[in-house]
């Protein structure tokens, strides 16, 4: 029996508390929406993006999402993936969303992989559908490694499926990331077979030195993003605002 089957009925009283605080309240409460929106960005490394550091409020969350069975919280995390992608650069455009799949064995054991319900997530914000292109062949679960465990163990093995056309251009999401070996892993599989325009995302990164930049640089980096007006609009919720008038849901200078 999966853990998700064991804490089904508990679901009902779970989704009454926030994933990350455990107050009572929805999925993700107002204060943890806003604690994720004011988050500043994470340089990865290897041209992943992830959208914060996975640490307070977002590690809690994302725990909430993969061992407490928090689905709900998907959405929330994949609008935080998309704004990161417009900050990142002033063309997201995609043509199909897919994941990095966890192993079987974890995908059993949780009842769900937590990295396909962000994609599909993320693909329903980008309006572009969802796919499942890599099938993960081989290698040892990377949760629970240390960052130099990571790096001296073989990384995940893909197989991926041909895209459905030349020149697509595919966004592979993932949940959290330390090194990304993973998420290169899927690159070179994608690669393969002949995807060439392949970008790769996580919800958080572990950070490492020097590796978080405020937000506002990230910004900088894509001012296409605010002058659209598109990406405050994407993190949706409170009506709140902050001193000064500016919404809850915008991202602070």
């Amino acid at each position: 029996m999966s853990i998700a089957q064991l804490l089904s009925p508990l679901t009902g009283l779970l989704a009454q508390r926030c994933a990350s605080c455990h107050e009572p309240g929805p999925a993700l409460c107002r204060s943890c929406r806003f604690a994720l929106a004011s988050t500043r960005a994470v340089d990865a490394g290897g041209a992943v993006d992830a959208a914060m550091p996975f640490d307070g409020a977002a590690r809690s969350a994302i725990l909430g999402l993969k061992y407490g069975n928090r689905r709900p919280v998907a959405a929330h995390l994949a609008r935080l993936i998309v704004r990161r992608l417009h900050l990142s650069s002033a063309d997201a455009r995609f043509d199909i969303v897919t994941w990095a799949p966890t192993s079987a064995a974890r995908a059993r054991e949780r009842g769900f992989d937590q990295a396909e319900l962000l994609a599909r997530e993320v693909a329903k914000l980008l309006g572009v559908p969802c796919r499942r292109l890599l099938h993960r062949a081989h290698g040892s679960p990377q949760t629970g490694r240390a960052r130099a465990e990571r790096l001296r163990a073989d990384g995940p093995s893909f197989r991926a499926r041909p895209a459905p056309r030349r020149g697509v251009r595919v966004l592979v999401v993932d949940d959290v990331i330390t090194t990304g070996a993973t998420l290169l892993a899927a690159r070179r599989a994608l690669q393969a077979v002949g995807v060439a325009d392949v970008r790769l995302v996580a919800a958080a990164a572990t950070p490492r030195p020097a590796s978080v930049v405020p937000i506002s640089a990230a910004r900088r980096s894509a001012p296409t993003a605010r002058a659209t007006g598109r990406v405050p609009a994407l993190l949706g919720g409170s009506p709140a605002r902050l001193p000064g008038g500016a919404p809850v849901g915008s991202i602070p200078a």
